[in-house]
């Protein structure tokens, strides 16, 4: 079995705490921290059950940016 280490961040929004991953497109939630990364986990593991990992690239020096918006 293969493994594969994917990111992911986790926040509180109300009573839960949220996890989404920031590599695949799924999230999740539950009472704990733990509960909601352990629900995660196991999203992740459904939602990849059928899917090909495609080759992974390495992307060099990435930069975070800022971007403002005017609304009205």
């Amino acid at each position: 079995m293969k493994k594969i280490a994917l990111k992911s961040v986790i926040w509180k929004e109300g009573k839960y705490y949220v996890s989404q991953c920031l590599d695949v497109d799924v999230a999740s939630f539950g009472n704990t921290k733990k509960e909601a990364l352990d629900n995660l986990q196991d999203a992740l593991e459904l939602y990849l059950e059928d899917e090909r990992l495609p080759k992974s690239s390495r992307i060099e020096q990435p930069a975070i940016a800022s971007v403002t918006l005017k609304y009205a």
